[in-house]
């Protein structure tokens, strides 16, 4: 098992080393060039509602979907990281409290 986690490792480190060592190998067209900086954001919002819309066994429900919209509302209207986090969670359960699956 050790050698599993070690080797998974190393092949994460080579692989990340490797994009550092190939940057200026490698001739991305123009496009992609500017479609780049936008890929990170993309993955961490894919990500965000993937874990937000669906739970193991299915959907994760109308309240908790809700209260990560409105986490996202106040967040892109500029509150602080913590009004941002206990409102949705407030929000979250308020409505759970209140029947909404």
């Amino acid at each position: 098992m050790l050698l599993v986690i070690i080797l998974l490792a190393l092949g994460t480190y080579l692989l990340r080393l490797s994009g550092v060592l190939l940057r200026d190998r490698l001739a991305l067209p123009a496009p992609v060039l500017r479609l780049l900086p936008a890929v990170a954001t993309t993955l961490i919002i894919a990500l965000a509602v993937q874990s937000t819309v669906s739970n193991t066994p299915g959907f994760g429900g109308y309240a908790r979907l809700i209260g990560v919209a409105l986490g996202a509302v106040l967040a892109w209207r500029g509150a602080s990281f913590m009004v941002v986090v206990i409102t949705a969670a407030a929000a979250t359960a308020l409505l759970r409290l209140l029947g909404v699956a």
